[in-house]
């Protein structure tokens, strides 16, 4: 809810990063929030300084409370000191960014905040990478490898044999290994990666669950759901209500790694083998014997 000037400032800024809607009255806001879902709105200041101030206050103040995910931004581009009243305002309806648009580095900081609020999925990566990196801190380096390759590697990885190519390792061997370790399968971690990840993206109301599907390539919104269904015993919608990207990486972490340390700090699923030296035995000596003499073979007769 912007003036015209601001209108095409806020679109340039977002250029690549973002799509903004723009509405003319809060009531449409309040709409497009409800039935569409937005990531964020933006306020002008300059819109609170009209005859109808309060209710606008009033409205901004219920999509704060009702709506927590929404980012809520206040921006400000006029130089008079009476908008002064405008921000106070908007600050007491709940709002607690405000970007400064008198400045050059305002703007910067407006494409900064809805990048953020827009990328959930690759903050979520970043600190699963850095946390299980803490938790596996002792553990071999090719395991914190595996480990690392689940979150930051891309989202095309949705099957083992993918991975395993990716680790460099044929994916029976990597399966066997696990097993061997009595530890949840490669494909049980890769799985609740995805998940993991899917959370992050179905924070932003305005993403659905077939969008999300697409972009972490399940092959049909049912196919995650199924997913869904098999790993947490959820549907979709529950699965939304229940994990945010934060709660379902601590749930990554409770069920797949921390209860599993003691194995995961020796555990070593891409490096080959020890291969023991052979031992030769000459001709004629039995297998049982330890504590064999050996002695020239005889000469033939």
């Amino acid at each position: 809810m912007l003036t015209a000037p601001e209108r095409s400032r806020v679109d340039a800024v977002g250029t690549g990063v973002y799509e903004t809607v723009h509405r003319d009255s809060i009531e449409e806001v309040t709409r497009d929030v409800r039935d569409r879902g937005v990531g964020a709105i933006v306020v002008s200041v300059a819109c609170c300084r009209l005859a109808d101030a309060g209710r606008v206050t009033s409205r901004v103040a219920s999509i704060v409370r009702d709506f927590p995910r929404v980012t809520a931004v206040a921006l400000l581009t006029d130089t008079d000191g009476c908008a002064l009243s405008a921000v106070l305002s908007l600050g007491r309806s709940g709002i607690r960014t405000l970007i400064d648009g008198r400045v050059p580095a305002g703007w910067k900081a407006l494409r900064d905040v809805l990048a953020r609020r827009v990328d959930r999925a690759s903050d979520v990566e970043s600190v699963a990478t850095i946390r299980l990196s803490h938790d596996l801190h002792d553990a071999p380096p090719d395991c914190q490898r595996f480990f690392s390759s689940l979150f930051a590697g891309p989202v095309e990885f949705t099957t083992v044999r993918a991975l395993a190519r990716a680790l460099e390792v044929t994916p029976t061997t990597l399966v066997s290994r696990f097993a061997r370790k009595q530890l949840p399968s490669p494909k049980a971690y890769l799985a609740m990666a995805r998940l993991t990840r899917a959370a992050a993206l179905l924070e932003d109301p305005a993403a659905s669950v077939a969008t999300v599907a697409t972009h972490l390539e399940y092959s049909s919104p049912q196919s995650f759901g199924r997913h869904v269904r098999h790993r947490l015993q959820l549907t979709p919608s529950a699965f939304r209500k229940t994990f945010d990207g934060e709660r379902m990486l601590e749930h990554f972490r409770r069920t797949l790694v921390l209860g599993y340390l003691p194995a995961l700090r020796t555990f070593s699923p891409l490096s080959p083998p020890t291969i023991k030296p052979a031992v030769f035995r000459p001709a004629g000596v039995p297998r049982s014997s330890s504590h064999s003499t050996l002695r020239a073979p005889r000469s033939p007769r």
